[in-house]
């Protein structure tokens, strides 16, 4: 097998004859785990088109989260790139990793780690760096993520964009990455639409999100019982909502928690029950949301003005942003059990909950 370039194109890079995806995964007995929501990716036409969708990488450093048997490592050392960083907590995939890595003499590291852990701060050389304002770094984070890591590990490096620490250390790093269909439809989602989640919220306000294309199931071996979607993140100069990730995180989810219900009934989980009802209507009317609305029908700018009016509640008792409207559950029906010799029914908010 050799990856060839299209006609009237020079390859900037040639990978020398190598077996196949299929061939490898043969020769180290690779089996997809299901415990770790592993699927591979074999086409090696549509690794390529989820690697253009990461844009120009002809002497670009790339991180590959989760190479796995590496079919979209082909692809994006095919592209000419400059440095590719392997991040794979698998050992089973390290040799044709290695394999891959003598191909390509001098252009890939491997790492055998935990990408939820790795310490991407010092991933690429300090001359990569760009301010903030500037055009992005040339530097590229693409991934097919299981789908037990992909939520988690997304909100990770949104928290990192919102700090501009981790990988987006170096500026505005821009990465392409593989989600459930789902998933991906909750990312770019527009207020209205019935996907419209907090992870919609907390992605576009800090990124430009593009859901590039869908890879059908059958692509993969195995086959998942979905399809999956190709996500492409550019982080924003400016972020939509002004305030610490941990705040806006706090009041997006508040509201979502009963997202079928109108916005004020997750909002006053943002207050203590003694005085709730009057700061959540003092907190609507500052930020001029009408309370009748469904969480999934705010804009963004409505959820910027809630974020900024509850700030300034914050700062005037700073007691509220470290309130836990859970933990206030759980300690009434702790008293309630005290109180009654049986044992009470759940309530409807802890089954929401």
């Amino acid at each position: 097998f050799c990856l060839m370039a299209a006609p009237g194109k020079v390859a900037a890079f040639r990978l020398p004859p190598l077996p196949t995806i299929g061939e490898i995964i043969k020769l180290f007995r690779l089996k997809a785990l299901k415990q770790l929501s592993q699927n591979f990716l074999l086409d090696l036409r549509l690794t390529d088109k989820i690697v253009k969708q990461a844009g120009e990488l002809k002497n670009a450093h790339v991180c590959e989260v989760g190479p796995g048997p590496g079919g979209i490592t082909r692809s994006i050392l095919s592209a000419g790139v400059e440095q590719l960083l392997l991040i794979e907590k698998d050992a089973r995939f390290i040799p044709g990793l290695q394999m891959l890595s003598e191909a390509a003499p001098g252009k890939v590291r491997i790492v055998h780690g935990d990408i939820l852990t790795y310490k991407m701060e010092k991933a690429f050389p300090k001359h990569l760096k760009k301010n903030w304002e500037d055009e992005p770094p040339d530097i590229h984070i693409i991934g097919n993520l299981p789908f037990s890591v992909s939520t988690p590990l997304i909100i990770k490096w949104l928290e990192n964009v919102s700090k501009r620490d981790g990988p987006f250390i170096y500026g505005r790093t821009q990465m392409t990455l593989t989600f459930q269909k789902e998933v991906g439809e909750r990312l770019t989602a527009n207020p209205g639409s019935n996907q419209r989640s907090r992870l919609s919220i907390m992605a576009q306000h800090l990124c430009i999100v593009e859901n590039c294309f869908i890879i059908p199931g059958q692509a993969f071996v195995p086959k998942p019982e979905v399809d999956v979607a190709v996500v492409h993140f550019t982080p924003l100069v400016q972020p939509k909502i002004q305030q610490p990730f941990e705040l806006v995180e706090k009041v997006v989810r508040s509201v979502f928690q009963f997202r079928r219900k109108y916005c004020f009934r997750g909002i006053e989980t943002l207050f203590p029950e003694n005085g709730r009802l009057k700061r959540t209507e003092q907190l609507m009317m500052t930020a001029n949301v009408d309370p009748t609305l469904r969480p999934f029908q705010l804009s963004m700018s409505q959820f910027r003005n809630l974020c900024n009016a509850y700030r300034k509640m914050c700062d005037e008792d700073p007691s509220l942003f470290v309130f836990n409207y859970r933990e206030e559950l759980r300690q009434k029906k702790t008293t309630s059990l005290l109180e009654n010799t049986g044992q009470p029914e759940q309530t409807e908010e802890e089954n929401q909950l």
